[in-house]
Order: structure tokens, then sequence, then C-alpha cells
């Protein structure tokens, strides 16, 4: 993938979005794990720009990194000393997670936990949920599984969804066909009780990525985060 810092497994964006799907299908286990087998690392190995942009402020906790991938985020995490449940679809990425967590020292503090969202969600109560790029191909749920993430956030706690605004700068129209929401559809499609939450953040960035030939470019993407009051 280009040089940035987009970590997260579930994430047509950085495909074709019409790629061959006579094969697994799209979005499931077996589609993920042929996806990372494919070669020894898919994405940057650095966390997210956003995720540490909006939690390098925040007291650790207990944190859940859904769509873990190879475990960028939640290595970064670890280090600044959350305890994290790290959560992906795909066993591949977790094990290989897993390896970088052991090698940056923090293997202790992370519990992995391999999910099919639409089916299954980890445990728990968390003081940060992080939900960056979590984009899928396929039947992906992705709003009820939001409402989940945010069920899942403890009083006081913080939810931090991440996801592309549009295609990068040297091809904008890539995926005009492919519908990303704005940080207020977000919060609305969490249907978040009045007055039980705050909105911290609402806003676009756009982020620094190369092309494809390693020239300097740009992607807009978008951060929601929002704290629960009780």
């Amino acid at each position: 993938m280009p040089k940035h810092e987009h970590t997260h497994t579930h994430d047509p964006a950085h495909e074709n979005a019409h790629a061959d799907e006579a094969g697994p299908v799209a979005g499931g286990a077996e589609f993920w794990d042929g996806r990372y087998s494919e070669s020894t690392r898919i994405w940057s190995g650095r966390p997210n720009a956003l995720l540490v942009r909006e939690a390098e402020d925040l007291a650790p906790g207990r944190a859940l990194d859904l769509g873990c991938g190879e475990g960028a985020d939640t290595v970064w995490l670890a280090r600044r000393g959350w305890r994290v449940t790290a959560a992906d679809i795909s066993k591949v990425a977790l094990g290989r997670a897993a390896e970088h967590a052991a090698e940056a020292g923090v293997g202790e503090l992370v519990e992995w936990q391999q999910h099919d969202f639409s089916r299954s969600f980890p445990e728990g109560e968390f003081e940060l949920v992080s939900a960056c790029f979590l984009h899928s191909y396929g039947d992906f749920p992705r709003e009820r599984i939001l409402r989940r993430a945010a069920a899942a956030v403890a009083p006081g706690g913080t939810l931090l969804v991440v996801g592309h605004a549009g295609g990068p700068s040297w091809n904008p129209e890539a995926l005009a066909d492919i519908h990303f929401p704005t940080p207020e559809e977000v919060l609305a499609q969490l249907e978040l009780p009045e007055g039980g939450w705050e909105v911290l953040t609402a806003a676009e960035h756009l982020q620094p990525m190369t092309d494809p030939e390693g020239r300097p470019g740009t992607r807009p993407d978008n951060a929601l985060k929002v704290r629960r009051l009780a």
C-alpha cells in the first residue's frame, strides 16, 4: 500500500473496489487471510495519524482496537500504557500483529481476539474504543457494528471512528461510486441517547500520503470522537 498511516484490515479504499470476487467471499475471513498472506506486510507499520492526534492526551485504561490488522495502532496504545483488546477477522493478521507486539515488548498488555463483527463482538467495557478505517467489501453492517462499539464504551470513555472521506488527490474519482459517510452522518447513525454523549471532534482532515509512483499527495479522511457522559 502507499506509505501512510492506514493500518486496518477492512479497507476497500486501498484496492480496486471492483476486485475479482470469484474466490472467497469478499470481506470474509478466508478472503482477508488470503489478502494478508500475499506479503509479509500490507500496511505501513505506523499508527494511524488521526488515532495519535485524538488519543495521545487520553489517560490510559482499557482499549478496544476494532479491525486491528497488523497491530500498529494496538502497539502504539500498549506502549502508552493501555491494556488493549485487539480484534480482527483475519487469523493471519492477528498472528502477525502478535509478533509485532512481542517485538515491541508490549505483548503482555494485549489480548488478541478473532471476530467477524457482523456475527460476534468482544465482550466488556472500555475507556477507549477505536474503529479506524472499518470499511469492508460485501454486505458489511458497519452502522450496526459502530452502534455496538458505542455500547462498549465505559462511562467517561471515548469512541473514536476514523474513516475515508473520498479518493486520493491523484485520482479523486477512483471510488466515486462508494459513499463514505461524513462525521455528522456517522454521529446520526450511532443513534446516541440525547444528553448522554459529548461530541469532541467531528472534522475532515487531509492526510499526506504517496501515490503508487512514490510522489507526494493527500487523501481526505474524517474523524468522529465522542465521550460517554454516563
